[in-house]
This record gives structure tokens, sequence and C-alpha cells, in this order.
């Protein structure tokens, strides 16, 4: 039983049954982590990292919660464990037993050979009564761990407990900058996505497998916010969270190493991770948002790729060209301004300042364009700021898109009630375009200044053929990853695409390399995504 706020609470796992995965190597594929280990020189393995995982007790007497070591492939010396009765350095110990679920968890996260950060310097394993019950209610610093791994949940409960658990999370979050990475469960459309993945500050994890979702769906129960936020390879919310658990870890290990720039405090930042993992997830093909609800109910923003997310973290820290006040033109038209941001791939962590009488906008530009001055781009925008410590509402910040030329708004994002805005075109016409970040101010705000991250995608993946020997070579950009190539024996209608799963890809210098062999009877090929 948890106490949170006034209230007690029972924890459930998102996983009712023994499930030990046999496709770890194609969901490594799937998330980008396979294709991010051979394009970049230096590892990206969550090295000098410390993490955390919490375990609610697969019985009543709460004792088997706990990793042993030797089943996710590391060191005894690698792991601290975490009670009411106490902590312990070494393996077995008095504490606890061992759970197959923690083990699962684990092997997702960090473990050897298949996890997603499987080179961390530390993992903490809290028994999850215990950490709730003393660190989160509490608000009692753990040890430095900047990401923590929750696949469990409270369970259905009604809006002022929900309220409760989401409060004590997002004012853990605002106080050591922890990113709480939560199941969304698994109840599909008999209970909505549960606590303590539905916290405005966390990031929300939803599983995907067989073209379908396997979670709890949004919104949530209290105002019809958009949860879950993301979404990884598994048919349980116990091991698609790790994966994403895995991913913010490496990103948050190149962040700090300088990946992304020299400004690594604003790079490492939970704002900035969570915006570059939404911004580079893979859409399913029947994804969907609108304008006041940014993120698909099933889905999220899609399927977790930490490659495109690292790439995008790459692309470098960008500052908005100019921000411009307007006390009743909402949205508001660009500005005359030629100047330009020249990172089509990228990320920004701000602030927006607004005052009583007047909102606030900063604009960034883009130039977007490719070699061959012509052509469609895949744009994608991903807004993320925070809930603030002790407060029940948030800021109200929108993302909108315009065509400078004309001024058209080509689109935006605008919940009243999400810290979320995204953005997602297909299709988007070479051009110049104001990205602009809006805030809302008056006197009816939280506060007139607001920090957030703001991360983008403008992409325009070209597919070349040359000749191989006696073969075909087809050549794209490995980045973004998600595309699929489909072939057809001739374009006269109609015209009938078959996708390209018999042959494998090889990554060379940043390009996807595929050989066809010369009896092959396709000959016309395109990209498609979404290929999920």
């Amino acid at each position: 039983m948890k106490h949170l706020p006034g209230q007690n609470f029972f924890l459930i796992l998102t996983a009712a049954v023994c499930f030990c995965k046999t496709v770890r190597a194609q969901d490594l594929d799937m998330i980008g982590v396979t294709v991010l280990r051979a394009a970049v020189a230096t590892n990206v393995d969550g090295s000098g990292m410390r993490v955390a995982q919490a375990e609610a007790s697969l019985t009543s007497d709460l004792l088997t919660w706990e990793v042993n070591p030797a089943k996710v492939g590391k060191p005894m010396s690698l792991f601290t464990y975490f009670s009411a009765a106490g902590s312990a350095s070494v393996y077995p110990n008095s504490l606890g037993t061992n759970s197959w679920h923690a083990e699962e968890v684990g092997n997702d996260f960090y473990g050897i050979p298949y996890g997603v950060a499987t080179n961390v310097a530390h993992v903490d394993i809290f028994e999850a009564d215990h950490f709730i019950s003393y660190y989160i209610s509490n608000l009692l610093p753990m040890p430095a761990d900047p990401v923590v791994n929750q696949s469990f949940t409270f369970g259905a409960l009604d809006v002022s407990n929900q309220q409760a658990v989401d409060s004590a999370y997002d004012d853990y979050s605002e106080t050591f900058g922890t990113f709480f990475v939560s199941a969304a469960c698994n109840s599909g459309i008999s209970v909505k996505v549960c606590a303590p993945g539905t916290s405005y500050n966390c990031i929300s994890v939803g599983a995907y497998a067989n073209s379908t979702y396997y979670n709890s769906i949004g919104p949530t129960i209290d105002n019809g916010r958009c949860k879950p936020d993301i979404t990884a390879p598994s048919n349980l919310t116990s091991f698609s969270t790790p994966q994403v658990s895995g991913a913010a870890t490496v990103l948050m290990q190149a962040a700090l190493r300088g990946d992304g720039g020299s400004d690594t405090n604003s790079a490492f930042d939970l704002r900035t991770i969570k915006a570059l993992l939404l911004n580079g997830a893979v859409k399913p093909a029947n994804w969907t948002n609108s304008n006041s609800s940014p993120l698909d109910a099933r889905y999220g923003a899609g399927v977790v790729n930490v490659f495109n997310s690292y790439e995008q973290l790459t692309g470098g820290k960008h500052h908005f060209i100019v921000s411009t006040f307007n006390p009743a033109n909402y949205p508001q038209l660009p500005p005359e301004n030629s100047n330009s941001i020249a990172a089509l791939s990228g990320w920004d962590f701000n602030t927006n300042s607004t005052t009583a009488t007047n909102d606030s906008v900063n604009h960034y530009f883009f130039n977007v364009t490719n070699a061959a001055n012509s052509g469609s781009f895949m744009a994608t925008a991903t807004l993320v700021w925070n809930r603030q410590f002790s407060q029940t509402n948030i800021n109200n910040l929108d993302l909108f898109l315009f065509n400078t030329a004309n001024s058209n708004l080509i689109a935006c994002s605008t919940s009243l009630v999400d810290n979320v805005e995204h953005i997602f075109l297909p299709q988007l016409t070479a051009g110049r375009y104001d990205l602009q970040v809006w805030k809302a101010g008056g006197a009816n705000v939280v506060s007139d200044l607001e920090t957030y991250a703001l991360a983008w995608e403008f992409v325009s993946s070209m597919l070349s053929i040359a000749k191989s020997g006696t073969n075909a070579a087809l050549m794209w950009p490995a980045y973004p990853a998600g595309f699929l190539v489909e072939a057809t024996t001739n374009l006269a209608p109609p015209v009938n695409w078959v996708a390209l799963t018999n042959f494998t890809s090889i990554v060379t210098n940043n390009q996807n390399r595929l050989i066809l062999g010369a009896t092959n009877n396709q000959q016309f090929f395109r990209l498609r995504r979404p290929n999920l």
C-alpha cells in the first residue's frame, strides 16, 4: 500500500503473467538502436549514467522485487537495493528476493546483450512501495538517478486520487530534475492510462506490436490530456517502458558529453530529452491527432526511435530568431526577417516571457530546401514544458507553422490542457517557414516566464539507384530512420507497391545500401513512411 497526500493506493504490475521476450534483437532494430550503434563512431550506450528501477513486489509480503545481477549479465557491484528495511549492495540480501518481472525489465533497460543502455555505471533498485511512500511523498532526494523506470501502475483511480499522484510526481521532477518513464497500463479501452503514467512531467509509455497497440489509451480522466506520450515494441507496457528508459539514458549520456553542443545542461534537461524522444518517434500507419489533441490516444507521438532523436540532438541548440509581443492577435503573422536557422534538424531550450497585457511569440525561421530545391519534406516539431512546482494548472503554450511567402497557417497544435504540442506533416513543400512558440499572457497565467524545449525535423529522403557489379544498389540516407523501400514492376494503374521485406540494408557512411539481384523483376522503387 502506498501513501501519497491524504490517500492510500495499491500498486499493480503492468504484466499479469511471466513474459520472456524472444524478439529483443528485432526490437532494437525497430527502435533505432541497431542503426545508432552502426552509424555513430563512439559508443552511445549509457556509459557513466546512474539509473533507477522502481519495482512493485510480486507478492503481498513485499519481498519479490529484486534483480538478480546474473540474470541481466551484470556484475553484483553494479547494483544497490533499497526498501523500507534498509539498503544493500550485495546479492542475495536480506531485503527481498528476485523477481522475474524486475529481471525482464532490466534486460530491456540495461541488460546484456539486448538492453538499450548496456553500459550504465550503476543501477539503483527500489521496492516501489518504499520508493513512493518515502522518496516521492516526502520529496526526499534519492541517489543521483536522472532516469527512473516505472513498469507498474496504481490501476484505475478516481480523479482526485489520480491528481494527487500526478502532483506528487510532478513536484518531484521539478525539484530534482528526475525523468520518470512510466508504463501506461495494459487495460486497452476498459481502463484509461493509469497513474503514475498520467503525470504531466513524465513520459508515459504504451506498447506496440503486430501493427496494433496493447496499452490503455488516453485521454486522462481528469481533464482530457494526451497520454501515453510514446510507444515501444512489446505486447506489455512493462517491457516497452524500459526501452524508452534506455533511450532516454543514452540521449542524456550523449548530451552530457557534448554531442548536442557545449550547452550540456540544456541538452541534458528532461524537457529537452522528452521533446527529442517524441520528435524522433515513427508514426504507425493509422496514427492521427488534431489541433487540440496533439498526440494519438493509442500511440502518443509514435514508436520511439533513438537514432532519429540522437540525430536531432546532434543538430545542435539554436536560439529563436526574434521574439514579438502582441495584445490581441492570436496567432501572430510572420514578421519581416531575413535570418534563418541553418539546421533543419535540431533543438532549443529557451524561455518565453509575457506580460499582464501581452502574449509573446518566439519565431524560428527555416529555409526548407534541398540540393535539388524540389520535392516534398516531412516536418515534425515538438514543444515540451513542465507543470511547475505546487501548481494545479500549466501555462498555455502553442505551436504554429506559417508559410512566410503568403502568411498562410500550415499547421498548429493548440491544446489547452497538455504541456506538449506536436506538429507532424508527412508532406511539406519546399519554402520558407516560421515555426512559432506562442505563450499566453494576461492575468490568469501560472507565471510570466516559462522554460520550454523545442525539437524539430524538416527532412526529404531521396532514394537513388546505381549499378553494383551485375546487381543494383538502392541507397538512401540513414537519417531519418523508419522508411520502408517498396517496389513495383510497372507504373500502370492500379500500381501494386510491394515492400522489400526479404532484403536487409547495410549502413555505410550514414547511407542505407540495399543490393538487389540482377534477376529481380521489379523496376520502380520508392521510400514510404510510416512503415510500421
